[in-house]
């Protein structure tokens, strides 16, 4: 049976995402939502026009009415969920090469559906697509588009964060990955007056997040450090996330990120609860840093839905991951890359520090990530493995950290290790991976 992952349902476009199948999820959607009318909104693939039209034709063989939104990104389409409190299709793979695409969706309340209602779409689908084809209703009974919408109460909305302070002054280059946010974020950064450059924002179809964006900002730091810019901004394709460069074009990320809004939320009393939630692969550093300052972690699985559900469940107003998706609860209802590149913008104006000031509060600790492949449910538990886990453990101390985890979409497990030195780090990693490798 068909799973939605963390995202949605996400594959290679043209074996995966077939019209059979995206037809048949429209309608399953359809029917166990059971929405009269549906958003549809799509990052910049070649592939993008193709399932949007497969998705209206779903949800029109339901009788729901359709509003294309065209190229949009994930969070501005979450926002236009809420506003109008339509569930909406979002056309995207995010961060994956071009030939990939997915879709997920959102409720009326700009949201992931919660889990038993994607179950209960996985189940219908299957019955969907192991039926006969099945004909959709007569086209007298399909009602007409619902609305126009359009991205200007989005872009306010952003501006809004900014509580009527301006940018000038800043000056900012922006790395759109040739994604969703390639008209919209310029437009965003220059309505709030900054000065803005912006960099892969022409896309074509297939050069989304292709040597560009926050997967590889290596073109944005050399961009910063050729107009003497105060940051960049390294989106993703479908401007969930963002990463950030400093005034040096060094990389500063997700953590960092957190770092310095949550302890200038924690001194101007913003901060609910002193708190922010973040996953157990945030780095040793973020968690010193808050810590010394007061402010507390709530610390989740990996994946944006587990920190959301967590953020809910504590009352937080910050939460996030290190790759740079970071949720601001009273400003939106999943990461917003854009969004989190004018707090942030907002911040350096108002400091009148450097990036690379701002970014110092928090010491990163070097991280070595390993990914061993094992046996399907491999049992983590074993002693060999259990010793292993131990000994490294014991040996980094309070000096660093050490995560082993099962991985929810291959047969790998994930072996995180922090330690004041790269050759630390890599050197216990080994001894765990040594002891996988072994059972």
């Amino acid at each position: 049976m068909l799973r939605f992952g963390t995202d949605g349902v996400r594959g290679d476009a043209d074996t995966y995402l077939t019209p059979a199948l995206v037809f048949a999820l429209a309608r399953a959607a359809a029917r166990v939502i059971r929405a009269d009318e549906f958003l549809i909104g799509r990052d910049t693939r070649e592939s993008g026009p193709r399932i949007d039209a497969d998705l209206t034709r779903g949800f029109a063989a339901e009788g729901a009415r359709v509003t294309s939104l065209g190229v949009a990104s994930t969070p501005a389409i979450a926002f236009l969920a809420q506003r109008t409190g339509v569930p909406a299709a979002i056309v995207s793979a995010s961060h994956n090469p071009w030939n990939d695409n997915g879709v997920k969706i959102v409720g009326g309340d700009g949201r992931k559906l919660a889990d038993e209602v994607e179950r209960a779409i996985e189940v219908e689908l299957q019955v969907q697509l192991d039926a006969p084809a099945a004909a959709p209703r007569p086209p007298t009974e399909v009602a007409a588009p619902a609305r126009t919408v359009d991205l200007d109460a989005y872009v306010e909305h952003l501006l809004g964060a900014l509580d009527g302070r301006r940018l000038e002054g800043v000056h900012i280059v922006v790395d759109c990955a040739n994604g969703a946010a390639s008209e919209l974020a310029p437009r965003a950064f220059a309505a709030a007056g900054a000065r803005v450059d912006v960099i892969n924002a022409a896309p074509d179809g297939r050069n989304i997040n292709a040597g560009c964006g926050s997967t590889h900002p290596q073109s944005l730091q050399d961009a910063v450090r050729a107009h003497g810019a105060d940051l960049g901004l390294a989106l993703d394709g479908d401007a969930d996330r963002v990463l950030a460069v400093d005034e040096h074009g060094e990389l500063v990320d997700g953590d960092q990120l957190m770092v310095m809004t949550a302890l200038d939320w924690h001194g101007r009393g913003m901060l609910r609860n002193d708190a922010i939630a973040v996953t157990v692969m945030s780095n040793l550093g973020l968690r010193r840093a808050l810590a010394a300052a007061g402010v507390g972690i709530v610390e989740t699985p990996v994946g944006d839905r587990n920190v959301i559900v967590a953020m809910a469940a504590r009352d937080l107003a910050i939460g996030g991951e290190q790759s740079g998706h970071i949720v601001f609860a009273d400003l939106a209802t999943t990461g917003d890359g854009v969004l989190t590149g004018l707090i942030v913008s907002d911040l350096l104006a108002r400091r009148g520090v450097p990036m690379s000031e701002l970014a110092g509060a928090m010491t990163r600790l070097p991280q070595v990530l390993v990914n061993v492949r094992v046996a399907p449910g491999v049992d983590l538990e074993l002693p060999r493995v259990q010793q292993a886990v131990r000994e490294v453990a014991g040996d980094l101390g309070d000096r660093g950290r050490l995560v082993v985890r099962s991985s929810g979409t291959e047969p790998v497990v994930r072996v995180m290790v922090e330690a004041p030195t790269e050759a630390e780090a890599a050197s216990a990693a080994a001894r765990v991976r040594a002891a996988l490798e072994a059972v």
